[in-house]
């Protein structure tokens, strides 16, 4: 993968010295806390996949804000320690976490006395978004890398794979408390802080967090660089107008929620992607093809291999995509079940050995 150039020039001052990624790859950057200048600061975690997510700091007169914790206690332990390294570094009055995913708030417990701050939609979302869906994910996981009754061993070893790095247990849920909508500005140390909602887009709560002055924002996962974006809530129109809100702002860095600091251009190749695959997806759906048949047509063809993403990791990643994308058109509102998520992360892990040269390899070998 190219690093853009405001990452070959970032500075980190913390590594955490790791040789390996969490799926025992090279790493394309080291991990550790990066001084971005003007007193704001990113945790970035090579390369971006499954849990490996970024994090940031915003220091003011005093105060602190931290923008989202990680997806266990030990990972967000050992990024709040890296903190201390940073001068004037106070334990933070605000934690925003961006949306509800866990990888971007199941380590607010280590912060709880902190204000934490999300988007109304988002903590709807993190009422039901507990570490037992995924401990559940590992038992099946384990059950099924047992059979080899029609690919069930892979998905296992898919499902297991995935979660392996990460200690689920450890987790005392605590959801953001302080909401808004719209927008929110914050005052941090006499610092102006921007919340802007630009969700339903990878989920329904997704916001930005922006720093005039430093004229950098965290995108949280609206951006994904180097890394498969993936789409929760939808539609695909919506995470267009969200990237889009990005380039308009004054802005000359961007700390995405998973991979490498980067710029707009770096928001502009993510904005291709979803366009890419909202033609390719709107073919197989005029066509009267499945959402999973739709998923398989837009990645295993010559003309996605030749794109740029075509390298980012986990491309299989569409398929729940594809999904969250065919109900939009379908005018359906609700939400899968339990049991319909199930069967398209299954599918999804199927479409990862068909990908048998995407990373993160260790996921996709049996």
């Amino acid at each position: 993968m190219f690093l853009p150039p405001v990452m070959q020039h970032a500075h980190c001052i913390a590594p955490t010295g790791a040789t390996r990624t969490r799926y025992a790859e090279t790493p394309l950057y080291a991990e550790g806390l990066y001084d971005l200048g003007q007193q704001v600061y990113a945790w970035l975690v090579p390369n971006g996949s499954w849990g490996e997510a970024n994090a940031g700091l915003i220091l003011g007169d005093g105060e602190s804000l931290l923008v989202d914790t990680l997806w266990d206690v030990p990972t967000t332990r050992a990024m709040l320690k890296a903190l201390e390294a940073v001068p004037g570094s106070l334990p933070p009055k605000y934690v925003v976490n961006t949306h509800a995913d866990g990888d971007h708030f199941w380590g607010n417990e280590l912060v709880s006395t902190a204000e934490l701050i999300t988007s109304q939609a988002a903590r709807e979302e993190m009422l039901t978004t507990r570490p037992a869906s995924l401990l559940l994910l590992g038992k099946v996981g384990r059950v099924l890398s047992t059979l080899r009754l029609w690919q069930a061993d892979k998905v296992g070893h898919w499902f297991q794979t995935m979660l392996r790095p990460y200690d689920f247990k450890s987790v005392t849920h605590t959801p953001a408390r302080r909401t808004f909508t719209g927008t929110l500005t914050l005052a941090v140390g006499g610092r102006r802080v921007e919340l802007v909602q630009v969700g339903p887009a990878h989920t329904h709560g997704d916001l930005l967090v922006y720093v005039p002055d430093a004229k950098i924002v965290y995108a949280g996962d609206i951006v994904f660089y180097g890394s498969t974006p993936v789409m929760w809530a939808g539609p695909i129109e919506n995470y267009l107008a969200a990237l889009e809100r990005i380039i308009q702002l004054d802005v000359d860095l961007i700390v995405p929620g998973h991979g490498p600091l980067t710029d707009k251009d770096g928001v502009r190749a993510v904005q291709a992607y979803w366009e890419f695959m909202r033609a390719q997806l709107r073919q197989s759906f005029d066509a009267g093809l499945s959402a999973s048949a739709a998923a398989r047509a837009a990645v295993l063809n010559a003309e996605f291999a030749r794109q740029p993403f075509a390298q980012w990791n986990s491309p299989e990643r569409i398929m729940v995509s594809a999904h969250t994308q065919y109900r939009h058109w379908r005018d359906q509102h609700q939400p899968p079940t339990t049991l319909q998520l199930l069967n398209i992360m299954r599918q999804q892990a199927l479409l990862a050995y068909a990908l048998p040269n995407a990373q993160p390899a260790i996921m996709r070998q049996r």
